[in-house]
């Protein structure tokens, strides 16, 4: 049960992600110009890939506070806040230092068309300034999920999407802004988000015994843990945002068509996170505690549990894909072409859940045991066998490319079993 008082409030606010962007699409698009649109969906894209490359932040954060819960050093929870809070912030000014020439690579990766590009920069050089407020949120959701906490996820991610859907009304319908309104939302509500969050961690800090060493906040050498943590995490990711970046490309390469038709089925995908993360950020906050205890006993018997939660949802979607695939499909889409390609490769929707289910499993399982060279690894392992096999495939066009992103998705949930059972085994015992 602890795993689940956990992982629902996870599940919950990751439901609240898409309706934001819906929101921010139906403002948008219902001004008289489509490159207001072209501009935030570019700018929108940008983001997510920048700020999901420091995903670490949370992560990090997450597995290092859930050890020091179980080692009962409230000294170290402090100190494990402050440290992230000053890296975010670091981070974050760096962000908004080198902003021109990052927008510039970004929008042209992104190849945007020349009338809605100088929209996109304007957005995203607005966006830009609540990359310090965007980070430190990361830190101070990862701090309490490390409390088993996820509560806070939730009513930070609701006040945040709250206050950016209403200040999108406000900006754009009411006083008449286009793509910059929106921005200006999203900045005005990642800092609002702040302000709740610092006041959230006021009240909890007042709640724990031991106080906050200013000599090892400002030592470098105390960092060591927390950068090498958030190093590997960082390549991790990198590794992740270059498989779905080439996943995308390829499917460029066979036309507009089959290009939109893996963008609907990619969002069966990300559906199914929206769940299994829940388990996972669950998994990495009770693993962490186990671990920080040194309870092996304890953490085998959260990794059984959280897997049975895992396996039977994974299991839900997939018989769902199976037996509404065709209808979610038409929800997303309304074009016809479209919706008959994916048609066609929606089999791999259906067995998807099944295999990914172990690697947003296991991906929480290392965060709490903070072994995330394994995931790292497990990555580029994975990465070895998906580009020759996308290369040997090519003959069969779109159904090669999923079966090589199929089959990397296995070789990582492969490898990263791997790992567990051998720690299990031999360190963890």
């Amino acid at each position: 049960m602890r795993i689940w008082a956990i992982a629902w409030p996870i599940i919950l606010s990751n439901i609240t992600v898409p309706l934001l962007g819906l929101v921010d699409t139906a403002v948008v698009g219902h001004l008289p110009d489509s490159r207001y649109l072209a501009a935030v969906t570019l700018g929108a894209t940008l983001f997510s890939f920048l700020y999901w490359g420091f995903g670490f932040l949370r992560m990090g954060t997450t597995g290092l506070v859930a050890q020091a819960i179980g080692r009962e050093s409230d000294s170290d929870v402090r100190l494990l806040l402050g440290q992230s809070l000053i890296i975010a912030g670091a981070i974050g000014a760096l962000l908004i230092l080198f902003s021109s020439p990052l927008i510039s690579l970004g929008l042209w990766l992104l190849d945007g068309s020349e009338v809605a590009t100088p929209l996109a920069r304007e957005y995203a050089e607005i966006r830009l300034w609540s990359a310090p407020a965007v980070l430190a949120n990361y830190a101070i959701l990862g701090w309490f999920l490390g409390q088993q906490n996820s509560r806070v996820t939730l009513m930070i991610l609701l006040l945040t999407n709250s206050v950016n859907i209403v200040l999108d009304l406000w900006f754009v319908v009411g006083l008449g802004m286009t793509s910059n309104g929106v921005a200006w939302a999203s900045v005005i509500a990642d800092y609002s988000a702040l302000g709740f969050g610092g006041y959230l961690v006021t009240r909890q800090l007042k709640t724990l015994s031991g106080h906050l060493s200013r000599v090892r906040l400002l030592a470098l050498s105390a960092y060591t843990a927390l950068f090498n943590i958030n190093a590997n995490l960082f390549v991790r990711t990198l590794g992740l945002l270059f498989v779905m970046a080439f996943f995308t490309a390829q499917g460029a390469r066979q036309g507009d068509t089959v290009l939109a038709a893996n963008a609907v089925l990619l969002q069966f995908i990300m559906l199914t996170s929206y769940a299994l993360d829940g388990f996972a950020h669950a998994a990495e906050s009770l693993v962490g505690r186990a671990f920080g205890r040194r309870d092996w006993q304890e953490l085998s018997l959260i990794v059984r549990r959280a897997a049975q939660f895992s396996f039977w949802t994974a299991a839900g979607a997939s018989l769902g894909f199976a037996l509404g695939g065709n209808q979610l499909v038409a929800l997303l889409t309304g074009l016809d072409e479209v919706r008959t390609a994916a048609a066609l490769y929606l089999p791999w929707m259906v067995v998807m859940p099944l295999i990914a289910v172990w690697s947003y499993l296991l991906d929480g399982v290392f965060i709490g045991a903070t072994a995330v060279r394994e995931m790292r690894n497990s990555i580029f392992i994975a990465m070895l066998v998906y580009l020759p096999t996308w290369w040997l495939t090519q003959g069969l066009g779109n159904h090669g490319l999923w079966f090589a992103f199929t089959l990397f998705i296995t070789v990582r949930s492969g490898v990263l079993i791997g790992y567990y059972r051998r720690y299990r085994h031999s360190r963890w015992q």
